[in-house]
C-alpha cells in the first residue's frame, strides 16, 4: 500500500483529491490535524513519509514544501503554478507525446493549470505535426465555473448578499498577464502566448476553452486537424468527439463532476472553432493530479476517477 500526503487538503483541489482517494484500497492517506497542518515540522515529516505528496498550495508555499523534502523516494505532484515551466520538473499532461513515459519515472511533476489544459490539448498536437506553425498568432477564450477561484470565491458567489454583477459572466485578466500564459506558450511550443480571454460564469464547475482559427493558418485542412486529435488522444482522459454540443449549443458545465475531457472541431472549412470541455476541478486540477499519481504507481491511470460515457 502506497502512502499519500495532500499538503493543502482543505482547499478545493485538495478536497477533491482526498474525496477521490478515500475509497482506494491501494492508498493510505497521511492525515494531519488542523493544528498539525500549520506546524512546519509535522508537515515535513508527512512529506518525507509519503510515497506521493500532492501540493495543493499557493506558489510560495509549494516551493517551501519542496525544500522540506529530503527523502529521494518521495514523488511530488505540484498543483500550483510554481514549477510548471521549471527545470527538472515534468509537465503532467500524460496525453501529450512522450509525457506518459516521462511521468512514469519522475519524482517531480507539475500539474497543468485549468485554463492551460484545454488550450494545450487543442494546440500542442497541431504544432507537433506541423499543422500550426510555431509563430502562429492565436487567441483563446475560456469559460469557467467559479469553483476555480477557491473557497473565498465560492463563498462570494454563493452568498445571499452577493453583488448583482455576479449574475452575469465576467471577463478577467484584462491586462493579458494571466498566470497560465507561460505554460500555454512553453508546452505548445508557440513563439508567442495567445491573446487570452478567461470568463467567469455563474455556475460551480466546468470549463470550455475555445481557440478560433482561420483555415489559411493551417498547413492542411479541417480533416487533418481531426486526424491529429484522433491520433493524439487514443488513450488517457482526453478524447475527440465528432458530435460535440447539445442541439447547437455548448454547455460550459457539461463535464462538471467528471475527470475526463473532450475536444472537438466546430465551425466550417474556412473558420474553425477548436473546443475543449472538462471540469476545471477534474481534468483541470484534481483529476489530472490523480491520473499522474496512477501512472507513477503503475496502476490503471483512470483508477478512482469519474469518466463519462459521452
Amino acid at each position: 500500500m502506497k502512502r499519500v500526503f495532500i499538503d493543502g487538503s482543505a482547499g478545493t483541489t485538495g478536497l477533491r483529491i482526498r474525496e477521490r482517494l478515500c475509497g482506494r484500497e491501494d492508498i493510505s492517506l497521511i492525515v494531519l490535524s488542523d493544528s498539525e497542518r500549520k506546524d512546519p515540522l509535522a508537515r515535513k515529516q508527512a512529506l518525507n513519509a509519503a510515497d506521493v505528496a500532492f501540493l495543493c498550495l499557493p506558489d510560495d508555499a509549494a516551493r517551501e514544501a519542496v525544500a522540506m523534502i529530503d527523502n529521494p523516494n518521495t514523488a511530488v505532484i505540484d498543483t500550483s503554478t510554481a514549477h510548471r515551466t521549471a527545470d527538472g520538473w515534468i509537465y503532467g499532461f500524460p496525453e501529450l507525446y512522450g509525457k506518459r513515459d516521462e511521468i512514469r519515472v519522475s519524482k517531480r511533476i507539475a500539474n497543468p493549470g485549468c485554463h492551460a489544459s484545454g488550450f494545450i490539448a487543442l494546440v500542442a498536437p497541431l504544432v507537433r505535426v506541423g499543422l500550426l506553425s510555431k509563430d502562429a498568432l492565436l487567441s483563446a477564450f475560456s469559460l469557467t465555473g467559479y469553483s476555480g477561484g477557491g473557497k473565498k470565491m465560492i463563498a462570494e458567489y454563493e452568498s445571499d448578499a452577493r453583488p448583482a454583477a455576479f449574475d452575469a459572466p465576467r471577463q478577467y485578466s484584462l491586462a493579458q498577464v494571466h498566470k497560465h500564459l507561460p505554460e500555454m506558450k512553453a508546452i505548445t511550443g508557440l513563439d508567442r502566448a495567445p491573446v487570452f480571454s478567461p470568463i467567469l460564469g455563474d455556475y460551480y464547475a466546468g470549463m470550455e476553452v475555445t481557440v478560433p482559427i482561420f483555415a489559411e493558418m493551417l498547413k492542411g485542412g479541417r480533416a487533418d486537424v481531426i486526424d491529429a486529435y484522433r491520433d493524439a488522444y487514443r488513450t488517457g482522459l482526453v478524447r475527440y468527439n465528432s458530435q460535440m454540443g447539445e442541439g447547437g449549443f455548448l454547455c460550459g458545465s457539461a463535464f462538471a463532476g467528471r475527470d475526463d475531457m473532450e475536444v472537438g472541431v466546430l465551425g466550417g472549412e474556412d473558420r474553425l472553432l477548436l473546443v475543449a470541455r472538462y471540469d476545471n476541478l477534474g481534468k483541470g486540477a484534481s483529476g489530472s493530479a490523480i491520473q499522474n499519481m496512477n501512472i507513477l504507481l503503475g496502476v490503471d491511470e483512470k483508477a478512482g476517477l469519474v469518466i463519462g460515457e459521452n
